[in-house]
């Protein structure tokens, strides 16, 4: 415990203006010390922590922390800001800075310290005596425990050395006489407070809380303390489970059964929470749990004075992904709920599509008019394997459009809207509406679910909603609608789509392929890469896919590619224009960029977006548009270069890849040259301060 903090993990002066200085101020002695390893990889770990939510709190806190692979043990860094420093709190800056850094393996032990911290920081005399700590000895023992905040104001008044600290001192002591005095009566006090609950007094109203964050140290514990301490307020009995990097221990079934109401503070999806269906439920973002805990009890016991079941997936998350925050518009959670159900779906068409082209490549293209493998097949031919692998993937593509439309419903509705959109997806398949008739279907079956949440029913019924009546009603209402309402218009639709794709040649084709290369680059691997890369697979996921589909699938694996390819051929040519930090990245780029993963460059992307993204983009439409001018077809929808055998045109495909890399290294090295050395870099500046992305001054 001794070893969490020390004197010298201590700033009582910090000159910090920014969160991010403040970071590197605070991280810089962590690694004179030697608990950081690599302080730009953790300072980089850190941003994308704060990245996922602001970590400044009421009351003038911020903690900014992180589990990063570049932290050798547990560690906690004060520091105090005379001006103040904005951590995105909504009460203001912050004065008290902890940088707290937890290794990716911490052991239970010191994850529980670091808990302790944050449920201290909900105590006002806890962050008075920070403030009044007159060295950084006492700041570092009053944060381990060694001392209380009493002892700490003590040791600040005997070190004062003028009559107005010598006055504080004393008002300080008059004030710790008055809570001795308070104490005192205490007891008596107690007793008549207790002499009600001897009598007919009704039972207290209960509550049971689940608390926990993306990193699982601070906000949890801090959200939990803060909701307890306002249930004692209010006079509610309030349990928390916090969900942690420690670890959770269940709340008793039996207080979760007794329990009147449920709250929900977190920013990661709920554990088992199948276990608190039926009861009326507020669900929100952590911080609400740290900065409006008596709101959140007062809604909770409106919730149950009104009947209200367990409530729909509030804007702050579901259990797929969090769907939205507060302040998102309506098609920031449509986009969110959409790519749930891709995020699903993609693992059926990388499995199901590799299958079918395996089975392609081994029996050939009449492959498809095989026997069923039931009614023949010969262990000793090439052909019954060959359409054992087609007939495997083929069931396995049959899941795709139920599946897409199951998870679109699930992120909007929870497990209520996986039945209903199961359904949906296979009426879907069963009218030829297709991939467009597996979104609506997705869509529909969540608003349905939605709707049927937000009907107050008698409490007797609130354990069956979940389980029957939701799945019974929604899968009624949108089997209805598919069948006679829309299902109609979208199989049209479909078919013009698919009509049109198989109509494109020439300049039209190009285009195309132009266009899906600019949007795989865009964002690599965020909602527009994946809008093309579901066009695209789309396409293919049918038994006997037109030839214009598998160029459409071709274009965009290859300009999938150019991206992370591009980023490590970089590093390698022009290695002193990137940090080390990059160039260790650029060696794993390699790897998946060969096995079309776009996400292998989003590390440059993040630290430097305005060269590497359109830098990427110009090659990704100039290889989108040269593979669908080469002809170039695919049946596999991923596998990169170790699908190359199953490629029609495999060595003019490969020579589009090519030109869209070599096009976007030139550019990114030109770009960044323009710029300078990178800190850190071959050649660089030495001892730049500078972060990743920002151009390097020379002296």
């Amino acid at each position: 415990m001794s070893d969490l903090i020390t004197a010298d993990l201590v700033d009582l002066d910090l000159s910090a203006d920014t969160k991010e200085a403040a970071a590197r101020a605070l991280a810089e002695r962590m690694a004179a010390r030697g608990r950081v390893t690599d302080l730009e990889g953790f300072l980089a770990d850190v941003a994308a922590r704060e990245a996922q939510m602001p970590t400044g709190l009421d009351g003038g806190i911020g903690i900014p922390h992180c589990r990063s692979a570049h932290v050798t043990e547990p560690t906690l860094a004060f520091g105090r800001s005379a001006a103040g420093i904005d951590f995105g709190a909504p009460d203001g800056p912050a004065d008290l800075i902890f940088l707290i850094a937890a290794p990716a393996g911490a052991d239970d032990a010191h994850l529980t310290i670091l808990s302790s911290l944050a449920r201290q920081l909900t105590n006002a005399e806890f962050t008075a005596a920070l403030r009044s700590a007159g060295d950084a000895a006492t700041a570092a023992a009053l944060i381990r425990g060694d001392r209380t905040p009493a002892e700490a104001a003590a040791q600040a008044d005997q070190d004062a050395q003028t009559d107005q600290a010598a006055q504080d001192g004393q008002a300080a002591q008059d004030g710790q006489a008055a809570q001795d005095g308070q104490a005192a009566q205490e007891p008596e006090g107690t007793a008549a407070s207790e002499a009600p609950a001897s009598g007919s007094a009704p039972a207290p109203f209960r509550i049971v809380a689940v608390t926990s964050c993306p990193t699982g140290i601070a906000h949890t514990y801090m959200a939990a303390e803060s909701l307890e301490s306002a249930g004692r307020e209010a006079g509610v009995e309030l349990v928390v489970e916090t969900q942690g990097s420690a670890g959770f221990t269940r709340l008793d079934p039996a207080v979760v059964a007794a329990a009147d109401a449920v709250i929900f503070a977190h920013d990661v999806p709920v554990r088992d929470k199948d276990r608190f269906a039926g009861k009326p439920t507020v669900d929100v973002g952590v911080k609400a749990g740290i900065n409006r805990p008596a709101e959140l009890i007062a809604e909770a016991r409106d919730k149950a004075a009104r009947g209200e079941a367990t409530a729909p997936a509030a804007p702050g998350g579901t259990p797929v992904e969090r769907t939205g925050t507060a302040g998102e518009g309506y098609g920031t959670r449509l986009r969110k709920w959409l790519m749930s159900g891709v995020s699903y779906m993609v693992p059926f068409v990388a499995a199901g599509g590799l299958l079918i082209a395996l089975g392609f490549a081994i029996g050939g293209y009449k492959i498809n008019k095989a026997p069923s493998v039931m009614d023949h097949f010969v262990w000793t031919q090439s052909g019954s394997w060959a359409a054992l692998l087609f007939q495997i993937g083929g069931v396995a593509f049959g899941f795709l459009v139920p599946v897409l439309a199951g998870y679109i419903a699930y992120g909007m509705a929870d497990r209520p809207g996986l039945v209903p959109g199961f359904v949906g997806g296979s009426i879907a398949l069963t009218i030829n509406a297709g991939f467009l008739g597996g979104l609506a279907a997705g869509l529909l079956s969540g608003g349905v679910v939605l709707a049927i949440q937000r009907v107050r029913i008698p409490a007797a019924l609130r354990g069956i909603m979940p389980v029957v009546v939701i799945p019974l009603i929604s899968s009624a209402v949108v089997g209805f609608l598919m069948f006679v309402v829309i299902g109609k218009p979208i199989a049209s639709a479909q078919k013009g789509m698919t009509d049109w794709l198989n109509e494109l040649t020439g300049t039209n084709a190009v285009l195309l392929g132009a266009l899906l290369g600019l949007m795989m680059c865009f964002d690599l691997g965020g909602p527009v890469n994946k809008v093309a890369y579901t066009f695209a697979t789309a396409g293919i996921a049918v038994s006997d896919p037109g030839d214009s589909a598998m160029k459409i699938m071709a274009a965009v694996m290859a300009a999938g590619m150019v991206p992370p390819l591009s980023m490590a051929l970089a590093t390698t040519v022009r290695g002193r224009l990137f940090t080390r930090t990059e160039r260790e990245n650029g060696k794993a780029a390699w790897v998946l960029g060969a096995s079309f993963i776009s996400e292998g460059a989003i590390p440059f992307a993040a630290a430097d977006p305005l060269r590497v993204i359109p830098a990427s983009m110009v090659g990704g439409a100039l290889t989108g548009a040269l593979s669908m001018a080469f002809g170039a077809t695919l049946r596999a929808p991923h596998g990169g270069i170790f699908v190359v055998p199953l490629i029609g045109n495999p060595f003019l495909y490969l020579i589009a890849v090519a030109a869209g890399v070599c096009a976007t290294t030139a550019l990114v090295v030109a770009l960044k040259t323009l710029r300078g050395a990178a800190p850190g870099g071959e050649g660089g500046a030495q001892g730049a301060s500078a972060r990743p992305g920002q151009p390097v001054t020379a002296a």
